[in-house]
């Protein structure tokens, strides 16, 4: 029994420097140059209300609807929430964060048939006066769009 005791105090003994160098590391963090170094942690995004077509968006560089470099989330929320058939002037890239968003081509909306699934990580470019429309179907995505503003959008639905 004295022997089980004076392990479990050896033990013990050994934890505790190790635990408080733990609590150490975690308290002391490096504070940033904010010359050098920028950044929003994830609560601190100005996300908007979500919008009637299940959008939701936070700009995080520039300004989209101006002349420029510009760097969006978006959240398609779950529901089968989708953009209708259109176009943009310019170029635009996107990153899929998170969750599964589903991309269609032409003028023919037709979520169910008509869309191919992109996973978290995927990447693409919709092409500048290409006709296209996306959104989600069971699962929010989010995206990280980027492109050169003005970002406007042209309606190009087959009737």
């Amino acid at each position: 029994m004295t022997t089980r005791r004076a392990s479990s105090r050896a033990l013990r003994l050994l934890l505790l420097p190790l635990a408080f160098a733990a609590t150490l590391s975690v308290g002391s963090a490096a504070e940033l140059n904010p010359a050098a170094v920028t950044y929003k942690l994830p609560d601190q995004i100005p996300w908007g209300p979500v919008d009637a077509r299940g959008a939701q968006t936070a700009v995080v560089v520039g300004d989209p609807n101006k002349p420029g470099f510009y760097m969006v989330y978006n959240k398609w929320t779950k529901g089968n929430h989708f953009s209708r058939p259109h176009f943009h002037p310019n170029d635009r890239y996107i990153v899929v964060l998170q969750g599964t968003w589903w991309v269609g081509s032409g003028a023919k909306f037709d979520p169910e048939n008509g869309t191919v699934p992109m996973p978290p990580g995927s990447f693409v470019t919709h092409t500048g006066k290409q006709v296209h429309w996306d959104g989600a179907k069971d699962e929010d995505a989010v995206l990280l769009i980027m492109g050169e503003g003005p970002a406007t959008a042209a309606a190009a639905e087959e009737k």
